[in-house]
């Protein structure tokens, strides 16, 4: 039924297909339909940050921008669900066309821009929403704040949503907000990764309750950065790292129709990039701290790939948008077979 409805979609416009699918998906949601078009996956609970996940297959941050489809997400049988990049104003993001379709390569370019409706309303979109699962919220800054002020913009997120948030994302990596990728590095990293952490322990007192922060990072670092980035989040009290956002890199599309397009690219040509900062992340943090891998996971071995590499959980997108909810099931159970071949 998914390949059908991927012919249709496939027709439209990538964003018009995508802006149709999360109306779809969140009108199913309200509905209570979702369910019967996709078989559940199997539970295969986990426990990481503290929280408890049916299973380790989440959806990553970017396809539901502004939580508009929550419910209907949850239905498809995800074990987790990320929604952003929110930012404290609305934006519009950049010009159209911004979404490129590569599907000889089952990938993705995209130079969004974190277009989103603000803060404000993803959180009245939180609130209305019946799901009571493991709920990430990803936050960013606008485009217009300069980068020497962006820590301010993370604050008024976090502020905004930690109370409606099962673990909060820290992005720092997309490819598309100019300066954006700096605050990955230095004191740069080191600042803002204070003051989260500093708010975060005063939310806690506010609140009643410690909301984990994980931070989003991007798979174009070298080993050595990749280390200093983990070392910089151990020694800040992060909860959790999330590798990895988009790459800039070309690889694996080079000459294909869009393959030059500027922006994030996503999905399979990423898998490798993506698995490797996971492996090196996991011998750096030696189990201190869980590591959340997303990048190229079009099939379920792709999924246990990454347990395999030393990920807790794993979080797909542009192989959803290929395969369909499918995906989720075949990931779940190529984890658990791994896991039955371990013991």
């Amino acid at each position: 039924m998914y390949n059908l409805a991927r012919q249709l979609l496939f027709k439209l416009s990538p964003e018009a297909s995508h802006d149709l699918s999360i109306d779809l998906i969140g009108a199913g949601g309200r509905l209570g339909l979702n369910g019967l078009f996709n078989k559940a996956p199997m539970q295969l609970p986990v426990t990481v940050m503290g929280l408890r996940f049916p299973n380790p297959v989440g959806l990553a941050a970017g396809l539901d921008k502004n939580g508009a489809a929550i419910d209907g997400f949850a239905q498809l049988g995800f074990g987790f669900v990320e929604i952003g990049t929110v930012t404290p104003r609305p934006q519009p993001g950049n010009p159209k066309p911004r979404i490129f379709r590569l599907p000889h390569a089952e990938a993705i370019i995209n130079r969004m821009g974190f277009n989103n409706l603000g803060v404000d309303n993803l959180v009245s979109r939180v609130q209305a929403a019946q799901y009571n699962g493991v709920l990430g919220i990803n936050i960013g800054k606008n485009a217009d704040t300069p980068v020497e002020r962006a820590v301010d913009d993370y604050l008024i997120c976090l502020d905004k949503v930690y109370d409606h948030a099962s673990y909060i994302t820290v992005n720092v990596s997309s490819p598309n907000t100019p300066g954006l990728r700096s605050l990955q590095f230095g004191d740069s990293l080191k600042q803002l990764l204070q003051a989260l952490r500093s708010r975060q322990e005063a939310l806690t007192h506010i609140h009643g309750k410690r909301v984990p922060l994980a931070i989003k990072i991007a798979p174009d670092m070298t080993d050595e950065e990749t280390v200093l980035v983990a070392s910089a989040l151990l020694e800040s009290g992060m909860d959790a790292v999330i590798a990895t956002n988009t790459t800039l890199s070309r690889q694996g599309v080079e000459g294909l129709p869009h393959g030059d397009e500027t922006g994030g690219l996503s999905g399979a040509p990423v898998r490798e990039q993506s698995t490797h900062i996971v492996k090196v992340l996991a011998g750096e943090l030696g189990g201190r701290m869980p590591i959340i891998a997303a990048g190229g996971i079009t099939e379920g071995r792709h999924a246990a790939e990454k347990i395999a590499a030393g990920a807790s959980l794993v979080q797909i997108y542009s192989g959803f948008i290929y395969k369909g909810p499918a995906l989720i099931r075949e990931s779940v159970d190529a984890i658990a077979s791994m896991s039955r071949q371990a013991v």
